[in-house]
C-alpha cells in the first residue's frame, strides 16, 4: 500500500489545515487509519486515529481541536486541525495499520 499525504503548509496561530493522506488501495476494511508527528528533537507521536469500528483516539494536546475523518470512497483520510499553535510545527505522517506509511508533510505554524 503507498500513501500519499499532502496539505501541510505555513500557517498562523489560530489558522487551520486539513491533511490528507490517499492511499493506493482501499481503506474501507484497514484495522487503524493514524496520524503521526514528529518535531525536531522529539519523539514520534501518534497525533489521532480512527479503527474499523470508528473507535477514535486523539493525543492529549489536540483533543478539542483536531478530528479525524474518513472517505472511503475515494481512499483517503484526513485530519482537520483547528485552533494551530506553535507547538503544533512538525513533520506529519499518515500510517495504515502501523504498516503503511506516507512520506509526510510539514506543518509549521508561526507568526
Amino acid at each position: 500500500v503507498q500513501l500519499q499525504a499532502s496539505g501541510g503548509g505555513l500557517v498562523q496561530p489560530g489558522e487551520s489545515l486539513r491533511l490528507s493522506c490517499v492511499s493506493s488501495e482501499s481503506i474501507e476494511s484497514v484495522n487503524v487509519l493514524a496520524w503521526f508527528r514528529q518535531a525536531p528533537g522529539k519523539r514520534r507521536e501518534m497525533v489521532a486515529s480512527i479503527s474499523s469500528g470508528e473507535a477514535l483516539y486523539y493525543a492529549v494536546p489536540v483533543r478539542g481541536r483536531f478530528t479525524i475523518s474518513r472517505d472511503n470512497a475515494k481512499n483517503t483520510f484526513y485530519l482537520q486541525m483547528t485552533s494551530l499553535k506553535p507547538e503544533d510545527t512538525a513533520n506529519y505522517t499518515c500510517s495504515i495499520n502501523f504498516v503503511s506509511w506516507g512520506q509526510g508533510t510539514q506543518v509549521t505554524v508561526s507568526s
